[in-house]
């Protein structure tokens, strides 16, 4: 197993000079990785997180500019510039508990930052696509959006609500040159992640390396945590001209996770 980040250029060919995008979560982890990756294809990025701050230093980064907003909350998503050429659904949280005592109000919070928020941004970012004749929505679902774990039941149905989504985007875009796509990553090593790693080694007594090994990548057949970048890459893989006919689509990125 891979203890330390692993380094991956870029090898993705793509021009997105004159395009804009919208990438949400963009303060950290997967969403700032595509934003820089977006930016360094020459894309100008709006970077949208309820972390203000963090957003700024990605904005900065990329040559972008920053949003602070709660996706929780429709009001403010409605407020957003979302004419965009590419947006990419990647805000998300975790909430872990039985059923019989899942807080409703949980429930409902991960369902408006991942399906709710979704929405709305690329209901509002449709037209602007339409318009043009291209647009690239890539939504940043899970395993869990293809498979079930116990104890996640807002989470994972949140990304299958999310998947079904997408794929009515994508026939409703065909026509307009519009793609919608889901990316379904395993454990990529992000912040959410790491704190779930602590949690396990609190909860069940053993290190934070034997909750890696023993249960996150328990059904990987490539034992090492998915890193930010190459989530990335795969999103400016379906941004490229040789991706637009990859569209209703849901790919792994999981080290063989779902091949169990």
């Amino acid at each position: 197993m891979t203890a330390e980040p692993v380094a991956f250029p870029h090898v993705v060919q793509v021009d997105l000079t004159g395009r804009t995008a919208l990438v949400t979560g963009g303060g950290s982890g997967i969403g700032r990785a595509c934003a820089l990756r977006l930016a360094a294809a020459g894309a100008a990025v709006q970077v949208v997180d309820r972390n203000v701050e963090a957003a700024k230093a990605v904005a900065a980064e990329a040559g972008g500019r920053a949003e602070g907003v709660d996706l929780a909350d429709p009001d403010a998503v409605d407020r957003l510039d979302a004419e965009v050429d590419i947006v990419v659904n990647n805000a998300g949280l975790q909430y872990v508990a039985p059923v019989p005592e899942f807080p409703v109000e949980r429930f409902s919070h991960l369902h408006r930052v991942m399906v709710e928020a979704p929405f709305l941004i690329v209901r509002k970012a449709l037209p602007y696509m339409y318009a043009r004749g291209w647009g690239r929505i890539v939504n940043i679902s899970s395993v869990h959006g293809l498979r079930a774990s116990a104890y996640k039941s807002a989470y994972v149905s949140a990304k299958h609500a999310l998947e079904g989504f997408s794929k009515v985007v994508a026939l409703e875009g065909a026509a307009h040159g519009v793609t919608a796509n889901c990316v379904n990553p395993a454990y990529v090593r992000t912040a959410l992640v790491e704190s779930q790693i602590a949690d396990q080694a609190a909860r069940h007594g053993i290190g934070e390396d034997e909750v890696i090994e023993k249960i996150m990548l328990a059904r990987a057949a490539i034992k090492r945590l998915i890193e930010p970048e190459e989530v990335a890459e795969l999103v400016a893989y379906l941004c490229s001209p040789p991706a637009a006919f990859i569209t209703g689509s849901s790919i792994a990125l999981d080290g063989g996770w779902t091949a169990n």
